[in-house]
C-alpha cells in the first residue's frame, strides 16, 4: 500500500515539475494587402452603355397617361369644346426632349405659317469697323460701332435684343462685356452664330422669324395658334414647328446635310408632344 502511494506521489511530482510545451502563434508572411481581393469594375464600351440604358428605360415605370393619346385634329376638337366660352384662347404646344449629359439646350428661329401674335421688333447692335460696319448699316442694324460701344452697354445707354460681333473684335469686347451680357444671354458667341462676318446674311435670316428656346430640362413651349384659327392653320403650324425641332435635335436630317457631312450629330430624342390651352387639359399627340 505504501509502495503504491509513493509511486503515485512520484508521478504527480514529475507531472507538476516537468516543463510544458509553450504555445507558439504562427504569423503569416503574406502581406495584408495581397489578401484583400478587390473586385475590378469592367469598363463598358459606348455600345454596351447604350444597350444598358435601353434596358433600364424599358424596365422603368410607364407614365400613367402613356396610353392616353389622340390624333392632332381630335385634340384640337377637344380643346375647342372645352374653351367654347373663350374664342380668343391660345393653343400651347409643349415638346419634351430627353436631355442627356452634355446635350445642348435646343433653340432656333422659325416663321410659322400663321403667327399667333405680332412679332416683337428686334433692336440689333453690331460691333464692326470699316467695310463691315457699312454692310451692317445697309442691312438694317440699328446701332453699329467699334469697341467704344461697350461703355454705353455697361452704363445702359445702348439697349438691344440681339448683339452681333465681327471675328476681329470678339477678343477685344469679351473681357469688358462677358459678365454683363453673359447672364442676359446676349453675349456674342460662335456657337450661336452671333460672331460672324456675314452680317447681311444673318439679318436676312433674322427678319420675319420668331426665336424659340427650351429650358434646362429640355422642355419647349410655344404658342402655336388661336382658338378662332381654322383647324387647317393650327395643324400646319404644329407640323411646321415639330419639324423644325426635329432638325435641331437631330431627329430629322435634310438631304443637303446628308450629302455634305458624314459626321453623326448626337440625337436628342423627343419623348412627348402635347397640346393644351388656358383651361383645357394637356393632350398627348400620337400622329406626330
Amino acid at each position: 500500500m505504501s509502495f503504491s502511494l509513493g509511486l503515485l506521489c512520484r508521478q504527480c511530482c514529475h507531472s507538476i515539475l516537468s516543463p510544458r510545451p509553450a504555445l507558439v502563434r504562427e504569423f503569416s508572411s503574406t502581406p495584408i494587402l495581397a489578401l484583400r481581393r478587390t473586385k475590378k469594375i469592367p469598363v463598358l464600351s459606348k455600345k454596351a452603355l447604350a444597350a444598358k440604358a435601353r434596358k433600364r428605360a424599358a424596365k422603368a415605370r410607364k407614365h400613367i397617361y402613356e396610353n392616353e393619346k389622340m390624333t392632332l385634329e381630335s385634340a384640337i376638337d377637344v380643346i375647342r369644346a372645352v374653351e367654347v366660352a373663350k374664342a380668343n384662347a391660345t393653343y400651347e404646344l409643349v415638346i419634351k426632349t430627353a436631355m442627356t449629359r452634355g446635350s445642348i439646350i435646343p433653340k432656333g428661329r422659325i416663321a410659322l405659317y400663321r403667327e399667333t401674335k405680332a412679332r416683337p421688333e428686334d433692336r440689333i447692335l453690331v460691333f464692326a469697323e470699316g467695310r463691315q460696319a457699312d454692310e451692317a448699316k445697309s442691312a438694317g442694324a440699328h446701332i453699329v460701332g467699334g469697341i467704344e460701344l461697350a461703355d454705353g452697354i455697361i452704363s445702359g445707354k445702348h439697349h438691344a435684343t440681339t448683339i452681333l460681333c465681327s471675328t476681329a473684335l470678339i477678343r477685344a469686347i469679351t473681357p469688358k462685356l462677358g459678365r454683363v451680357l453673359g447672364p442676359r444671354g446676349l453675349m456674342p458667341s460662335e456657337r450661336r452664330g452671333t460672331v460672324t462676318d456675314d452680317f447681311a446674311g444673318y439679318l436676312r435670316r433674322l427678319s420675319g422669324t420668331t426665336e424659340w428656346k427650351g429650358d434646362k430640362n429640355g422642355v419647349i413651349r410655344i404658342p402655336i395658334g388661336k382658338l378662332h384659327f381654322p383647324i387647317e392653320d393650327v395643324v400646319k403650324n404644329v407640323k411646321q414647328f415639330v419639324t423644325a425641332v426635329k432638325r435641331v435635335t437631330g431627329n430629322q436630317k435634310d438631304t443637303e446635310e446628308k450629302g455634305k457631312s458624314k459626321s453623326v450629330k448626337p440625337v436628342n430624342a423627343i419623348t412627348r408632344v402635347m397640346l393644351s390651352s388656358t383651361q383645357a387639359p394637356s393632350i398627348q399627340i400620337s400622329d406626330i
